[in-house]
């Protein structure tokens, strides 16, 4: 008994220790640079399309690095590409505070893409070996793996603002020297969990069957247009809250509400997440995104519509990774898996690609930031009404999000 609960504390133990991989890669990587955003447009003198042009360089990597990752994960294993990643990022992220240049600040945003998306996808392989012949366990390893996106906007949360409050908006280079330090205290900790983690066999061929992208179609597009207008939100939250005059304080407490948000989000959604079987779930994803995008804008500036906002965002937006997945896993042949998951991944890269500048460049046209949150708003909102029409694949018609009471019918396939 003593002995299975070592192996028990020792398994979970590398369970928090690969999730900070997310961490890294997505929360302070990615997701961190909404932050920095307003101190270097005002210091560099940045448009908005400037400033959006940053993370549509650090999407294209993402998009690379899943490409790289998708194509040598049989060959180099999981492992390998997780730790390359997570050594590789807190370079890339010390680029970012050296230089002022636009295109030198392209490059290693680039280069925190593609590193930052080995680290996502393998360490979400290796993570979903653990506690394999204990299901219930091993879906809670899983979420507690993607949670970790949520620690490292915490983390970033409680310094970033009051750092750049208190050193102005010339104090950008430090903020990224932060991230920098932040995601190399994480480097030994995931490097000690990937090694002592069984390494996922190589993936499985699927011969010539082909995806049904025509009966997929309608989840396609509504996770296409969720990857346009997430990513906006992500990117100029802060640099909205600083044209309404927010306090550092209330930057710092709305970022890490989403950081909170994101590792709340596994409980609220398991039910939903476990009774759709068609887009449903994808769909009140895309619905309550787009709604926290736009509560901003429809209400009077406060901080209570801010903290509205950025709670709704920060329980929904990391569930429609998780809504496709399953829905993959439900309605495909186990073949299949791996290249849905190859064509979600490239989907939602590159509706990230396009989203910040887009948006960007609307805010410079129009002449206001809100008009381009206002634009990812609707694409969200548009991303639920194709998602709702998805239904399941050679399955009797249901509707969108299923609800049946039997919890069985639930579990008939792979979570």
């Amino acid at each position: 008994m003593n002995t299975a609960l070592a192996t028990d504390r020792a398994t979970w133990a590398i369970a928090l220790g690969l999730s900070l991989g997310p961490a890294v890669s997505n929360g302070l990587a990615r997701f961190a640079y909404g932050l920095i955003l307003p101190a270097m447009q005002t210091d560099l003198g940045w448009t908005y399309t400037q400033a959006g042009w940053l993370n549509t360089a650090n999407a294209a990597g993402y998009l690379v690095g899943a490409l790289l990752t998708l194509a040598f994960v049989a060959r180099i294993g999981a492992r390998t590409l997780f730790i390359s990643g997570i050594v590789f990022t807190p370079l890339a992220l010390a680029g970012s505070a050296a230089f002022a240049d636009l295109w030198l600040q392209s490059l290693f945003r680039l280069m925190a893409g593609i590193a930052g998306a080995g680290v996502f996808i393998a360490g979400g392989s290796i993570a979903a070996m653990l506690f394999r012949d204990v299901p219930a366990r091993n879906a809670l390893a899983i979420s507690l793996y993607f949670a970790g996106g949520g620690l490292g906007m915490v983390a970033s949360g409680a310094v970033l603002p009051i750092l750049l409050d208190r050193g102005g908006a010339g104090a950008w280079p430090t903020a990224w020297l932060v991230l920098t330090g932040l995601s190399a205290l994480a480097v030994l900790p995931a490097l000690w969990a990937a090694r002592h983690c069984p390494q996922p066999a190589g993936a499985s061929r699927s011969g010539g069957a082909s995806l049904p992208h025509r009966a997929m179609a309608f989840s396609i597009t509504g996770y296409f247009l969720f990857a346009v207008g997430y990513i906006v939100y992500i990117t100029f939250l802060v640099a909205l809250m600083r044209e309404g005059d927010a306090s550092a304080g209330l930057v710092a407490v709305s970022w890490s509400l989403l950081g909170l948000g994101v590792m709340a989000a596994p409980f609220l959604w398991r039910d939903v997440l476990e009774r759709s079987f068609g887009g449903g779930a994808l769909a009140l994803a895309c619905l309550a995104t787009g709604a926290a995008t736009l509560l901003p804008l429809a209400l009077p500036a406060s901080g209570t519509a801010i903290i509205l906002s950025v709670t709704i965002f920060g329980l929904s937006f990391f569930m429609a990774p998780t809504a496709v997945t399953s829905f993959s896993r439900k309605n495909l042949d186990e073949a299949l898996w791996g290249r849905a998951v190859a064509m979600f991944t490239t989907v939602f890269a590159l509706g990230q690609i396009i989203g910040p500048t887009l948006a960007g460049w609307i805010a410079d046209f129009t002449g206001a930031l809100s008009h381009g949150m206002a634009a990812a708003g609707f694409i969200l909102l548009l991303g639920a009404g194709a998602a709702v029409r998805q239904r399941p694949i050679n399955k009797p018609p249901l509707s969108g999000l299923s609800v049946a009471s039997e919890r069985s019918a639930g579990s008939s396939g792979p979570q």
